[in-house]
């Protein structure tokens, strides 16, 4: 055999173990895991003396002390920037612990003032606001309306009192007789003039008079042309006198105005002003309303003819004339919507900071809107169109919000980072804001922001936000993580068992016996995958104790036993796992080829995890591999195909190196080999299936075979080491459910890392078949352990000369190797001395053009 290998030929004897002696391998008992590291149960004796030992505090946050300490933190902080952003995954109770202790917080805390919104009478545009404490915006909103209503009524009164007629009526005489003095002393200018004169309300006339009476139009024109000039030359004259005249007339009229606006002026300011003065000793504190009554009283003093108007009595009228007097008392009664309040925010009978949970954070919602109402076919707005948002009603308190939502309604997250920003609090329409032509609004004051926000969300958003947006981490400077599983503590216990009572509590459910609630604990032990850590997703341990409550309920069971639980967790899987039987169905029927029986070189049962979101299973494959002599190096199939992941492809690189580590330290490693995972159409992902590609290779370089009936998991390092992986429980409950349903044989069983123990929470019948000796499971840490049991050949090791020893593993492997290194240098050589030498093609004609082809390009 060595003189064939010299001469580089190849064997032509069919691929079985070398007729060579081997080193047995030792008894694989040494690696064997004990029952007892197979998982670990709750009794209900143990949970008892749990629940009477320990204290049971924040039912709502077991296991999270980490995030409620950072969450008490940033709520203490009032810094404004010390915003909250709670992280981690779907169902940890992150809301539920959240608003507890923002709650708790809260209720430390006074109630903050009310916000109110009222006319501004010097920019009407631009609504001004009032701070008012706790429930005085109601209080302001309801003294003012009584102020109107009250002013109304005394100016009614004042201006339809007989004194106030009387001194009406001697101004109005006073100006009429004057006038009549003036119009009387023109009239007998004018007919001195021999002119007489005909006064209307808008215009005065010249006729000129013959014999004392106005000159008829046949007269006149019976005139000769001096006569006519004559006449108008001295009308010209007289013109001049009246325009005097008129001059005074009008002097008078405007006197006579300015005297009546000053009388109702004195008049209303005595009606209004105890009313006025009332109210202003009640707000003697607040400089900001004692402004706005003062200039709330001089519009009233300026606008006293919309007082008079709304008051006056209607006479008889036409239909039309109601409806067009109804129409303009319409409109006369809107004028006094400018001094009313409009109560942004009430915080009447609140006596403690409020907690405001938006699940819709439009922006909008969060910021607050103009509203408009149609009026005769046209949209009108005033201050009292104004309405808050989730930050205006959450001012002065805390505003809990999920970060998805915010940053999937348009233009929201941004909003919300500049009021956080700016401390302020500017409602304004979005319409406003991207409209191409300005259009006249409203533009209410800014409101001061007083308010911690509290955001909830995933880690992978907060990281996202954290490194793609410069603004979030100055905003949000208090991270609080909710972890996904918490240690298996008696404290833990007792509050796992107090949480649960607290739902049948909450949602009415049946009462739980302690088995049920050890049950329901280990249930959370194998969602956490670990025998010393219980799952921290509170509302999966929720949904189950509701499943099991109703099939206590079928069973007309008084209280939930422990075989209910397991009746809802088995419930929970028949509705989960149909692909899993698909699969199965597959397996069994050979269309999906996986041996749990016989030996076979290269070739060895990897496991893998099957993830459908709501539910995981493992599932055995093959993998196989074989080599070749070359130069090429080891080939991943998979990731030639690009359905390799990048863990994956660096966990094959990772076994690269530990063959050149192994075996190319005196000679090239001269090898061509395949590896890939069969019947598999999709991505792999992952390096747990390493090690399992390496005890392949590691079999076909030695053609020893591998057992069938073992499936291996586990990472391998650059130097052999075997590394923990994730899913054990579920790889090994996989392979043990296959080899079942094909017949255990009692032979069948798993490797694993033995970093891995305190992962493994199998359920009762696995561990009942390890228990019988119907299945095996063995713990390594290192290659060479694995290969031994999965060969029953010895691993071997490096003697001081360098060499292995012989009829082990790596002696094999390296023998191999080394042949084929020999192989290929004498390919080489005989290549070099013997080189191929190509016929000249013939040519026909003169050469035609060679097409460069798109391949050839790239």
């Amino acid at each position: 055999m060595a003189s064939s290998r010299s001469q580089g030929t190849r064997e032509t004897q069919p691929r079985e173990p070398k007729e060579m002696a081997l080193q047995p391998a030792p008894s694989v008992e040494q690696w064997a895991v004990p029952t007892e590291r197979l998982c670990i149960r709750c009794t209900p004796a143990e949970l008892t003396a749990a629940m009477a030992n320990q204290p049971v505090i924040g039912v709502g946050g077991i296991g999270q002390e980490r995030a409620i300490h950072a969450l008490r933190d940033g709520l203490g902080i009032r810094n404004a920037s010390f915003n909250l952003y709670v992280s981690g995954v779907p169902g940890t109770g992150r809301m539920t612990t959240a608003r507890l202790c923002v709650d708790q917080i809260a209720r430390t805390r006074p109630a903050p003032h009310d916000w109110c919104y009222v006319y501004n009478f010097a920019e009407p545009d631009y609504p001004l606001t009032i701070e008012l404490p706790a429930g005085g915006g109601a209080a302001l909103a309801r003294r003012m309306d009584g102020l109107i209503d009250a002013a109304r009524r005394q100016l009614s009164q004042a201006f339809a009192s007989d004194d106030y007629r009387h001194r009406r009526d001697q101004i109005e005489t006073r100006e009429l007789h004057q006038r009549q003095q003036i119009i009387e002393q023109l009239a007998e200018t004018a007919k001195k003039a021999g002119f007489a004169l005909s006064v209307s309300p808008t215009s005065v006339v010249t006729i000129p008079l013959v014999d004392e009476r106005p000159m008829t139009d046949e007269e006149f024109a019976r005139l000769t042309a001096e006569k006519k000039k004559e006449l108008h030359e001295k009308a010209e004259t007289l013109r001049e006198e009246i325009d005097r005249a008129l001059g005074q007339i009008q002097q008078l009229e405007k006197q006579r105005r300015e005297e009546i606006g000053k009388l109702n002026h004195d008049i209303a300011a005595f009606a209004i002003e105890p009313l006025i003065r009332d109210l202003k000793s009640q707000y003697t504190e607040h400089p900001q309303i004692l402004g706005y009554l003062d200039q709330a009283r001089e519009d009233i003093l300026n606008h006293l003819d919309e007082f008079r108007s709304a008051s006056e009595p209607a006479g008889e009228e036409s239909v039309t004339g109601r409806l067009l007097r109804a129409l303009n008392a319409a409109e006369s009664e809107s004028f006094f919507d400018r001094y009313k309040v409009n109560v942004l925010v009430s915080n009447l009978g609140r006596s403690a900071a409020p907690v405001v949970v938006e699940a819709n954070p439009t922006y909008y919602n969060l910021l607050g809107r103009i509203e408009y109402r149609a009026r005769l076919g046209v949209a009108v707005t005033d201050f009292r169109m104004i309405k808050p948002g989730a930050l205006h009603r959450a001012n002065g308190g805390y505003l809990i919000l999920y970060a998805l939502d915010v940053l999937r309604q348009p233009f929201a997250w941004d909003a919300l980072k500049r009021t956080l920003r700016t401390g302020e609090i500017q409602i304004e329409n979005l319409g406003e804001q991207f409209s191409a032509t300005p259009t006249a609004s409203l533009r209410p004051a800014p409101i001061p922001l007083d308010a911690k926000v509290i955001l909830i969300g995933t880690p992978d958003l907060y990281y996202l936000l954290y490194f793609l947006d410069e603004e979030f981490p100055r905003l949000f400077k208090i991270k609080a993580d909710f972890d996904t599983v918490m240690d298996r503590t008696p404290e833990h216990l007792a509050q796992y068992a107090a949480f649960i009572c607290q739902q049948a509590t909450e949602k009415k459910l049946l009462p739980f016996e302690p088995s049920a609630l050890a049950a329901i604990i280990d249930a959370a032990g194998r969602l956490a995958e670990h025998q010393r850590k219980l799952t921290a997703r509170s509302s999966r341990i929720a949904d189950l104790a509701t499943e099991a409550s109703y099939r206590a309920a079928l069973a007309n069971s008084p209280r939930v036993q422990a075989e209910h639980v397991k009746q809802a967790i088995d419930a929970q899987i028949e509705r989960a796992d149909l692909i899993e039987d698909k699969l199965d169905e597959l397996i069994q029927e050979g269309t999906l080829r996986i041996e749990t029986t016989g030996q076979r070189i290269g070739q060895v049962n990897g496991l893998s995890i099957i993830s459908l979101g709501d539910y995981e299973f493992g599932l055995p494959v093959r993998i196989t591999a074989q080599t070749s002599l070359g130069h090429e190096g080891i080939l991943n199939i998979e990731r030639e195909t690009k359905l390799s992941g990048p863990i994956h492809s660096k966990g094959f690189l990772i076994l690269s190196s530990f063959l050149h580590g192994q075996y190319a330290q005196d000679q090239p490693l001269a090898l061509a080999a395949h590896l890939t995972f069969e019947q598999t159409y999709d991505e792999v992902e992952g390096d747990s299936a390493s090690s399992t590609e390496l005890y392949a290779l590691l079999s076909e370089l030695a053609e020893v075979p591998l057992r069938q009936d073992i499936a291996v998991t586990g990472s391998v390092d650059q130097h052999g080491e075997i590394q923990p992986v994730g899913g054990v429980t579920r790889k090994v409950e996989g392979f043990y459910e296959i080899c079942r349903r094909k017949g255990l044989t009692g032979q069948q069983g798993v490797i694993i890392p033995a970093a891995n123990l305190e992962n493994l929470m199998l359920r009762d019948e696995v561990v009942g078949a390890v228990a019988d000796g119907r299945f095996h499971l063995w713990a390594i840490r290192h290659v060479d352990e694995g290969i031994q049991i999965l060969t029953g050949v010895k691993a071997g090791q490096r003697r001081p000369d360098g060499t292995w020893e012989p009829g082990t593993i790596h002696a094999r492997a390296s023998d191999k190797l080394a042949q084929y290194a020999t192989r290929l240098q004498h390919y080489a050589k005989a290549t070099v001395a013997a080189p191929t030498v190509l016929p000249e093609p013939a040519q026909v004609g003169p050469r035609a053009p060679r097409v460069r082809r798109y391949s050839e390009q790239r």
